[in-house]
């Protein structure tokens, strides 16, 4: 157990290089490419006063690497101060906004990859027969076809007059009118849009994790397990399974932020839900330099975040990994 804690600490303390590296590129970024919000917040003509009054308010007359400081505060406290476009705190904005788009993306970010590896293995253990050529076609099915228009077919399909009409709810209201949790409105709200993020992910998934273990299916210790008849069952789930576990951690891991930012940025926009998706299309449209900062940086950190809890899990799934003894 001392071993496990000394592996977090330390790839803890790896991350923190990292997560300054990747924070500065992004403020880099902004700070070069980025809008120049000057002369959007000044009138006709301004006056040589008003600019520069602007730029001090605006902190660019400021030198860059005590803006980059300034930069690691915000996302250290949590304080980007002021929406541009809402006048509100980004930080009430953002803790609003990051649960609606959790709760929206969760479910069908947790049954696209469950499904797509049970298909996954139901296809390595048919490999070659008709049940792997049906689901190898049905994921390509997935893959070539846009995630937008995903999004209006099943809307159309499950939510409007034009179809079944069954989940005919847009925007976001999961409470009834006494403040309480309502899971049936949850579901008319989260039922489309989880259909559509696991028709979409379930191409993309399947195809990979098949790979995955198809792969294994050719090792040594699947060959010595057969040769000792083992039940295929045993061999998919306690070999093949087990084995290919830091390839599957590493693609389910890494999918999280392109989930929870593009995903949710599609579906938001969409449907009018409103979560960090819909707040970062908003703010790219009204050109919302502190939202657009705020998601940039937390977006970064989320990825530095994720390669080191896909480090430590890499070491739970095997500890050979880094010299590990797994005791």
């Amino acid at each position: 157990m001392n071993h496990y804690l000394r592996f977090v600490l330390h790839k803890l303390i790896e991350g923190i290089p990292l997560i300054l590296g990747v924070t500065l590129v992004s403020f880099v970024l902004m700070v070069y490419f980025g809008p120049d919000l000057t002369y959007e917040l000044l009138g006709k003509n301004p006056s040589e006063s008003d600019i520069i009054e602007v730029r001090q308010m605006l902190g660019y007359d400021q030198p860059f690497w005590w803006r980059y400081l300034a930069y690691l505060q915000e996302l250290l406290t949590f304080d980007f101060g002021l929406s541009m476009v809402k006048d509100q705190p980004v930080a009430d904005m953002l803790s609003r906004a990051i649960p609606v788009s959790l709760a929206l993306m969760l479910p069908g970010f947790v049954l696209g990859n469950l499904l797509a590896v049970m298909l996954a293995m139901a296809a390595a253990r048919h490999r070659g027969a008709w049940q792997d050529r049906a689901i190898m076609s049905g994921a390509v099915l997935g893959m070539s076809i846009s995630f937008l228009v995903i999004i209006i077919a099943f809307q159309v399909i499950f939510a409007s007059s034009y179809g079944l009409n069954w989940f005919p709810v847009r925007g976001w209201q999961v409470q009834d009118a006494q403040g309480q949790f309502n899971t049936m409105a949850y579901l008319n709200h989260v039922t489309v849009p989880t259909l559509a993020t696991v028709f979409v992910s379930l191409g993309y998934n399947t195809r990979f994790y098949r790979a995955v273990l198809v792969e294994e299916l050719h090792k040594d210790h699947i060959t010595t397990a057969t040769a000792y008849g083992h039940k295929p069952v045993t061999i998919m789930y306690k070999y093949m399974l087990k084995n290919a576990l830091i390839p599957i951690i590493t693609r389910v891991m890494f999918s999280i932020p392109m989930i929870v930012i593009s995903g949710s940025l599609l579906i938001e926009s969409y449907f009018g839900i409103p979560g960090i998706g819909l707040i970062t299309y908003e703010a790219i449209m009204a050109g919302d330099q502190p939202v657009l900062k705020a998601v940039v940086g937390l977006t970064a950190v989320l990825f530095v975040v994720v390669l080191m809890v896909a480090e430590i899990l890499y070491q739970l799934a095997d500890p050979r990994i880094n010299g590990g003894s797994g005791t």
